[in-house]
């Protein structure tokens, strides 16, 4: 009787953790509609130009949105994966096997560190983290978005786009380099696509997570 009285305990703990945590994930990445609308670019000319760009092209059209707040890291390995025609192609199949977000939630998300773990898992590709990119360098690899053997998922923090938010992962659908501007897949479907200046881009990347910068995810 004990036993059974610890477990459900030990269960209600765990419950209660999972909805804090949760909650508190949602709480953070919440930024106003208007404030999103006058962050980012999404000209009907621009945004259709950019779904032409080469790698964007094979994603359709199509995002599949993050199933919630704290999965945005499988949510864009996965929309990648799909792209360039890959079986682990929805959140579950590239957890598969990983023990990652076990409960259904990524307490407190994936760092890039563990995002590549996860993406490496059921891929034969190899996934590489690339952090502590100077500007030049975030430069040339943002020329290589356009590659359609490549894939780069980013990994920022929203509030230095949007003045509010915490860390995303979502894929990079291109670059225009003329124009400066970088095309973001955004997982979540409050925000969808959209187009930023490299810039400001880069100073979203070039933020601590924990204590280590973000970066980019390559997948080749």
């Amino acid at each position: 009787m004990k036993r059974w009285r610890y477990v459900s305990i030990s269960s209600m703990v765990i419950a209660v953790g999972l909805v804090c945590a949760g909650a508190l994930v949602v709480g953070q990445s919440h930024v106003p509609a208007d404030a999103i609308a006058s962050s980012v670019t999404r000209t009907p000319e621009l945004m259709e130009r950019a779904w032409h760009l080469p790698v964007a092209a094979t994603f359709q059209r199509h995002v599949d949105w993050q199933s919630n707040g704290s999965r945005c890291g499988p949510a864009a390995v996965a929309n990648a994966y799909r792209s360039l025609g890959e079986a682990a192609r929805t959140e579950g199949k590239v957890l598969a096997g990983t023990w990652s977000c076990w409960t259904g939630v990524c307490i407190m998300g994936l760092t890039l560190d563990e995002l590549a773990k996860v993406a490496q898992t059921n891929t034969s590709r190899k996934v590489t983290v690339l952090r502590d990119l100077s500007e030049n360098q975030f430069l040339e690899h943002l020329r290589r978005t356009n590659d359609p053997g490549r894939r780069y998922i980013v990994n920022f923090d929203r509030a230095q786009i949007f003045g509010a938010g915490s860390g995303h992962h979502s894929p990079i659908g291109g670059y225009f380099e003329a124009e400066d501007l970088v095309f973001v897949l955004d997982v979540n479907f409050n925000f969808q696509p959209w187009l930023v200046e490299r810039k400001r881009l880069f100073d979203a990347v070039n933020t601590f997570d924990g204590d280590k910068k973000r970066g980019l995810l390559f997948i080749e």
